[in-house]
């Protein structure tokens, strides 16, 4: 008989494990694929589009545009900002907020300006917006409405400007959507209408899932419609000027083609809808296989990114550079947010500059300046500058990389280079275009090299799978113009070795396409075979042996923990510092700062400990770190949760005197009246003492009914114990307390880790040890006494508190089921300490609530121990 079917429930560590390395593979893999999916698919739609045409052409209609036009469009450029900086000052306005409109101007434009050339408009835009706002006195809050309300603001009057024109100009019936243009006008001007009814109907906000939407007055919505038209409209008006003549059949019709290319150039997640839009367009010309339409139009096409997304982009990195520079002389911009935002600057330019190097070569040079260098220049010169450019160009890629990860030989290398590539550039035809944008990157960076000070090698740094992307689709696009620029050209094997200055051009940029994949090849061969330096293993003895000076010097006396050897330790290259880490699911999580005296170490331990984790797949937590140290994280992108407040006794001013201290003081009278003393007992001496105070845990456990806890505690383990004092309490010859102490050379700190008793000994006796070892330690010259953190203490739950600070409250109000928590920080609290907040550092996105779980289940010794003691 056919056995009945069984249903399988998957358990609870089945449902929490850790995804599949392949799962985690494809979702990181899924963003960037599709957008070079999309950037494919529109190069090959452009090259079937216009394979009739060749870049001769496309150059020649460039250079056939009057200046008058080229006057205009810029005209009409600077407009069309202008009215972008409306999208703030409404928004400002929105939430009751006021600055001067010359400071909102250049926030706006500098934002837009990004965005507009980059893409990911909310993303780009609303970082920079997010950086400059918070320094203008915003909030967090203020700023995501304002980004919200000037995104809002962009979609509305691209939506109404779309249906609007769709409705009275239909689309042209080659292209796909052209029987359903104006269904498709209704239901595209529905939206905005909808949102200013909405607003007028509706008076108390949306709520979409746990979302809260306020809905603007009818007036404010009716200025996100208009501004948001306008500012469209006066970007088809720049493209407008530059079309050709023969192709005016009204502005109406070459908005509606123009508005349904920007709508789909934004969904494709292309940067800047680069090829979506120019195909869309083509085929909305109805150019395809046309080699007279095709061609001029590309032509006013890129000269349309030239002016509206290239010149802004450039004015806007100059305005940036000064205002950093003018913050580098007064002192103002010293800080973690300054320091994280220069190298990633600095990698864009250098990514950037490396595209046009790649492009160039890839094109063919101006006849004119080919004829003065033939009569200047050997060709061996020439052929040798084109080749070396468009290999530094992938070379510039590469270090872009290291820029950002603030690596100081990759600061030297792109200076250099970038010195090389604008000598190269002049040399191979005299493009100085080129090589003023180079040499004036190099000297905006060179005065920067504080910023770049980590010695690392490049060979170790980790490249993101986004990065990968960026850098094979700058290079795809290359192969593509490589291929369009000299379509008429027969390919044949002696094309690779001809060598002359006026027909050798497609030779050229097909060697200097190799060369350059060559070198990019070379370094992606050589970063495979690194060694792979992250370990997990547990330390040795020798390692143990190495960390413990580093320990000892170190002001933080939870650096010990290393020594209970459940923790892998990575030390820096030169051993000036270590930090200890372990593994739960993806989380790598790292127990406290990095250990070590020298800053610089220690920093890069956060950069290695990082770049080691992504390469595992892994998410890098920082777990209990001190407000001191918060920089060595913002500066790495990890954000920052408060986990709780650690006390920290001040021993020159603890005593028992005062009312406040009247039952400690009485506590400590009796039970040294009843015959308790504290003695210290040195490392050398604790092994002998072993049995007795196990059996003192043991009966503790079974007392309080708990297990060994582990990671951010030490457990009853022989090897750890030994390595350190003991503080011991004894009545006559009876222990009857026990706690392992905690002591640095620098006097800084001393602190107690394991604090076990006798279940049936005196009452009050973890006061009298407290209270005797706080004493003790002023005695020996200390200068605090830590006793630990009182997890979640200190977070609100206010109402425009963070989501986390929120709960994290409620749990301490009212979590005693599982945690003690209360009662754990008003025993801490009799004693007078200071409260000095604790933090963890962790990747945004998310992750984090498996995040939190994970590092939950690596402090409780597994996911049981979370919800029972």
């Amino acid at each position: 008989m056919e056995q009945e079917k069984v249903e399988q429930v998957p358990s609870a560590e089945e449902i929490l494990a850790p995804p599949s390395q392949r799962t985690v593979l494809l979702r990181r893999l899924a963003g960037p694929l599709l957008s070079v999916g999309m950037l494919c698919l529109a190069l090959w739609a452009l090259h079937l589009l216009a394979r009739e045409v060749n870049y001769h052409q496309v150059r020649t209609y460039v250079q056939s545009i009057s200046r008058l036009r080229l006057l205009l469009a810029a005209l009409f450029t600077l407009l069309g900002y202008g009215v972008m900086t409306l999208y703030d000052r409404f928004a400002l306005a929105s939430i009751g907020r006021r600055l001067s409109w010359r400071r909102v101007t250049l926030i706006s434009f500098i934002s837009y300006a990004f965005s507009n050339a980059v893409g990911m408009s909310l993303l780009v835009s609303g970082s920079i917006r997010y950086r400059f706002y918070i320094q203008n006195g915003l909030s967090t809050g203020e700023v995501a409405r304002v980004v919200l309300f000037c995104t809002t603001s962009f979609w509305l009057g691209l939506l109404a400007l779309t249906g609007v024109t769709l409705l009275l100009v239909p689309l042209p019936p080659n292209l796909p959507l052209a029987e359903f243009s104006r269904p498709l006008g209704v239901l595209l001007a529905v939206l905005p209408l909808a949102w200013l009814l909405a607003g007028w109907r509706l008076r108390r906000p949306l709520r979409l899932w746990r979302w809260r939407i306020g809905l603007p007055a009818p007036v404010i919505a009716l200025q996100q419609i208009l501004v948001g038209a306008f500012d469209w409209g006066l970007a088809a008006a720049v493209l407008y000027i530059l079309m050709p003549d023969e192709l005016n059949n009204g502005f109406g019709h070459f908005l509606a083609i123009f508005v349904i290319a920007q709508i789909i150039g934004l969904i494709s997640h292309v940067p800047g809808g680069l090829g979506v839009f120019e195909a869309v367009m083509l085929a909305g010309f109805g150019a395809t296989g046309n080699q007279a339409l095709a061609a001029p139009i590309l032509g006013a096409l890129a000269a349309f990114r030239v002016i509206y997304y290239l010149l802004p982009l450039c004015t806007a990195t100059v305005l940036v550079l000064q205002r950093e520079a003018r913050g580098l002389r007064e002192k103002s911009l010293l800080t973690p947010w300054f320091t994280g935002l220069l190298p990633s600057f600095f990698a864009g330019l250098t990514l950037v500059s490396g595209a046009v190097l790649l492009f160039s070569g890839a094109t063919r040079a101006l006849p004119l300046r080919m004829a003065i260098l033939s009569e200047v220049l050997p060709l061996s010169v020439l052929e040798v500058s084109h080749l070396l450019a468009s290999v530094i160009g992938m070379l510039l890629l590469i270090l872009a990389r290291g820029l950002q990860r603030r690596l100081d030989a990759a600061y030297w290398l792109t200076l250099v280079l970038l010195l090389a590539g604008a000598v190269f550039s002049l040399l191979k035809g005299i493009d100085y275009e080129e090589a003023t944008l180079l040499t004036l990157l190099a000297m905006a960076l060179a005065p920067a090299h504080r910023l770049f000070y980590r010695r690392a090698s490049l060979f170790s740094t980790s490249f993101s799978v986004g990065w990968i992307v960026a850098i094979v689709a700058i290079l795809g696009c290359a192969t593509w113009l490589v291929f369009f620029s000299y379509k008429h050209v027969e390919y044949s094997t002696d094309l690779w070795w001809e060598f002359s200055f006026h027909r050798g051009g497609a030779p050229r940029a097909l060697r200097a396409l190799v060369a350059a994949a060559a070198a990019g090849m070379l370094f992606a061969l050589a970063s495979l075979i690194r060694p792979h330096k992250l370990r997990h293993e547990l330390p040795s003895e020798a390692e143990l042996a190495q960390a413990l000076p580093l320990i000892k010097q170190f002001p933080s006396a939870q650096a010990h923990l290393a020594l209970m050897g459940d923790k892998t330790l990575l030390f820096g290259p030169d051993h000036k510092a270590f930090l200890m880490f372990d593994t739960e699911g993806r989380s790598w999580v790292a127990m406290g700062d990095p250990v070590g005296a020298d800053e610089n170490a220690r920093r890069e331990l956060v950069w290695a400990f990082l770049e080691q984790c992504e390469r595992a797949g892994g998410w890098p937590v920082f777990y209990q770190v001190n407000p001191a140290d918060l920089d060595l994280y913002l500066e790495v992108g990890l954000n920052l949760l408060k986990i709780g407040e650690e006390a920290r006794v001040q021993l020159d001013s603890f005593n028992l005197d005062g009312k406040s201290r009247k039952v400690l003081r009485n506590t400590v009278n009796k039970l040294t009246r009843e015959g308790l003393r504290l003695e210290i007992i040195p490392a050398e001496a604790v092994a002998p003492l072993l049995p007795r105070l196990k059996e003192i845990s043991d009966a503790w456990m079974r007392d309080k009914n708990v297990r060994e806890k582990r990671f951010s505690l030490g457990a009853f383990d022989p090897h750890y114990l030994v390595r350190m004092p003991m503080a011991t309490v004894w009545q006559g010859d009876q222990l009857v307390a026990f706690a392992n102490l905690f002591l640095n050379e620098t006097k800084q700190e001393a602190s107690v880790d394991l604090m076990r008793h006798m279940p049936d000994g005196p009452p009050g006796i973890m006061d009298y040890l407290f209270v005797e070892l706080m004493q003790w330690a002023r005695g020996e010259g200390y200068r605090w006494f830590n006793l630990g953190m009182a997890p979640l203490a200190g977070l609100h739950n206010r109402r425009q508190a963070p989501l986390w600070n929120r709960f994290g409250a409620l749990v301490f109000g009212r979590g005693e089921r599982f945690y003690n928590f209360r009662g754990l920080q008003r025993y801490k609290d009799k004693f007078g300490p200071e409260w000095e907040p604790r933090y963890m550092a962790v990747p945004g996105g998310i992750a984090l609530p498996m995040i939190l779980t994970n590092v939950a289940s690596l402090i409780s010794g597994g996911l049981s121990g979370v919800v029972r003691r």
